[in-house]
Parts: C-alpha cells; sequence; structure tokens
C-alpha cells in the first residue's frame, strides 16, 4: 500500500470522495503541516497552529495510481484560492499536496503545470507542495463523518453536493457499494 496526504478544504469532503474510489483501501482525516504538537480540531479551526485539515489515503497503486488520485483531488476543490474553499476560510482549508517521496512530488508538479496550461479555472494554482511532515489523525468523531452524518447541515448542503457531482463524473471508479 502506498500513501497520499491532501489539503483542499474541510476534510469531510475530501474523505468522502475518496473512500468510494476503487484501489483506496482507506482515508483518514487529520491535521499536518504546523507547529503545534497532536493539536486538537478546535485548536486548528482557530488557525493558529498553521495546520491544513487533511486526508491521508492508503491506496493500491496496482488499482488507482497517485496521478489519478490527484486529478480527482483537483477536480473537487478550488486550488486558485489561498486559504479558501467556498465560505470555510483560513490556513486550515488551504489547498496542499503533503508528498510521501520524491515522485510524488514530481507527478505533483508536472499534473500543477498541466492543468495551470489549460486554464481550467481562469486563475493561478496556489496549491502548496511539501514533504509530509508528521500527519495527526483527527478525533474519532471526524472519522467517516459524511457517511454517519447524512443529514447534518454541512453535510447536506456542502458534502453530498459536491459527492453528487463526483460521483456523476467518476462512476467509472467507484467501488460497487458507493455507485
Amino acid at each position: 500500500m502506498e500513501q497520499a496526504t491532501f489539503g483542499g478544504g474541510c476534510f469531510w469532503c475530501l474523505e468522502a470522495v475518496f473512500e468510494g474510489l476503487e484501489g483506496v483501501s482507506g482515508v483518514v482525516s487529520g491535521y499536518c503541516g504546523g507547529h503545534v504538537d497532536k493539536p486538537s480540531y478546535q485548536q486548528v479551526c482557530d488557525g493558529r497552529t498553521g495546520h491544513a485539515e487533511v486526508v491521508q489515503i492508503s491506496f493500491d497503486a496496482n488499482l488507482i495510481d497517485y496521478r489519478t488520485l490527484l486529478e480527482v483531488f483537483f477536480a473537487i476543490h478550488d486550488p486558485t484560492t489561498l486559504n479558501r474553499q467556498g465560505n470555510d476560510l483560513g490556513t486550515q482549508y488551504r489547498s496542499v499536496i503533503f508528498t510521501h517521496s520524491p515522485g510524488q512530488e514530481t507527478t505533483a508538479r508536472a499534473v500543477i503545470a498541466e492543468l495551470s496550461a489549460q486554464g481550467l479555472w481562469g486563475a493561478p494554482v496556489v496549491t502548496q507542495i511539501a514533504p509530509l511532515p508528521v500527519f495527526y489523525p483527527a478525533e474519532a468523531y471526524h472519522q467517516q463523518y459524511f457517511r454517519r452524518n447524512p443529514g447534518q447541515g454541512y453535510c447536506a448542503f456542502v458534502v453530498g453536493p459536491k459527492l453528487a457531482k463526483f460521483r456523476k463524473r467518476y462512476l467509472d471508479r467507484l467501488k460497487p457499494e458507493f455507485r
């Protein structure tokens, strides 16, 4: 198994998308990239720890490659807004790729260059790329949050529509139980 770590706004959205992909064996919501050891959700939300809300994805590279994970990542969030996704504001919601190897860094830079050349968003991609620092899993109640709380307000109005759009576009890449 390999791992990928991405931040692109609220981790509930990212987790809901990536856990449904064929070849992904697990997704853990957490925090990465800050200066406080073992931060709590409240500390990260306050925006003073430097951490981003991220997901750490375990995947089988024989079934889904890192490039495909990156393509999905860029399809489900806006990589042109610095420290913001929709109404979520702060450095904890930044677009960031934490790489696990030099190969991942090379691939991430290549994908960003390709997407930038295509001009898909009409603004520059501001996604940060950095080597993986310490990853801290989020509290248990954040794990599989959307699956357990689909009727919660944020889930119903933000995560749900994003997930529906993703499923429509990537239907052929979904695990059978997520179709």
